[in-house]
């Protein structure tokens, strides 16, 4: 499990819920979206939580939700997987495509993130 580094207050795009294959490419271009119109003053994080988990794994080919996340690592965005979630899903965090980072458990992190003064997006 990584440690998320506590920064300047950023963005959270929360992508959770049934269906995946539809909620998890919206995520990623709110995201993208989101750093093309804020700039890269702030962070931005998309938190992935429930079934989504699974298709942020380097085996899912070069196209697809897989193929935007290296998009999205290379415009400096977060992609954080919740452990809880991948365990649910039965992941391993060795699985996930290179540079996805795990946080224990989604809502904590969101709830942190918050405290901390950060905007909260849920697609």
């Amino acid at each position: 499990m990584t440690d998320v580094p506590r920064t300047m207050a950023g963005l959270c795009v929360h992508g959770n819920g049934p269906s995946p294959e539809t909620w998890l490419p919206a995520s990623m271009r709110t995201a993208l979206n989101a750093v093309a119109d804020l700039g890269g003053d702030r962070p931005v994080e998309l938190v992935v939580q429930g079934p989504g988990v699974a298709l942020l794994t380097a085996g899912k080919g070069a196209e697809g939700p897989a193929a935007q996340l290296d998009e999205l690592l290379g415009a400096g965005i977060a992609v954080l997987a919740c452990a809880n979630s991948l365990r649910s899903a039965g992941v391993d965090e060795s699985d996930l495509r290179p540079g996805v980072r795990v946080v224990p458990a989604a809502v904590g992190h969101l709830a942190r993130r918050q405290w901390d003064g950060w905007a909260y997006v849920r697609v």
